[in-house]
């Protein structure tokens, strides 16, 4: 980590540090959902975790099993290494793997891009870049929205997390103030995110 060789005076995390580095300091400055997303003309709008589940394991094969047409899942995921797919393997896979038949991109807008393009396809984006060309499924019931992800009932919710050695100083504490800052939450609201002041960023 940059931050840790110092040729970083900060760095960002999408995940809560790890017991080996809790020597960092660390300030979450957002909230992300991951959203579960199908094409819009998908007839399946909600899904329970543990289906979620079987379907990128490959055990539920075809879209008839979950209520939709008869037609086989495609999967598309993000590559080893990505932040979106540990918290997705995280919060959703737990010890099962993703199938290696699942189709894997190297961004959040190239997993959208597929998912709008092929009506049989299912994938995992932040919220924030979810648009009108996807479909963000319920799970458990719960929409993936800022109202049930600060009530808890929207569970697939990681931090972003802002990581520097010990208090941040000088320009690199201005730059975090901001970030903290009403107008900046605000800003990330925009985008999607959840902000951390909560009702004062309203």
């Amino acid at each position: 980590m940059a931050v840790r060789t110092r040729a970083a005076n900060m760095g960002m995390a999408s995940r809560f540090l790890l017991p080996d580095e809790k020597d960092l300091f660390a300030t979450m400055i957002a909230k992300d959902a991951i959203a579960i997303i199908v094409h819009p003309t998908n007839p399946v709008s909600n899904l329970s975790l543990l289906q979620v589940s079987k379907l990128f394991s490959g055990e539920i094969k075809n879209w008839k099993e979950v209520g939709g047409y008869s037609h086989p899942i495609v999967l598309v995921t993000r590559e080893e290494g990505s932040g979106t797919r540990e918290a997705f393997q995280n919060f959703v896979m737990k010890k099962e793997e993703i199938s290696l038949e699942a189709l894997v991109q190297d961004s959040n807008g190239a997993i959208r891009q597929v998912v709008s393009s092929d009506p049989n396809t299912i994938g995992y984006i932040s919220l924030g870049l979810v648009n009108d060309k996807v479909k963000a499924l319920k799970i458990a019931g719960a929409e993936p929205g800022q109202t049930n992800i600060e009530n808890g009932k929207y569970t697939l919710v990681r931090p972003f997390l802002f990581v520097s050695n010990g208090n941040p100083e000088g320009e690199a504490k201005a730059f975090l103030e901001f970030v903290l800052s009403p107008a900046a939450q605000k800003l990330l609201q925009k985008e999607g995110l959840v902000s951390v002041l909560q009702k004062s960023a309203q």
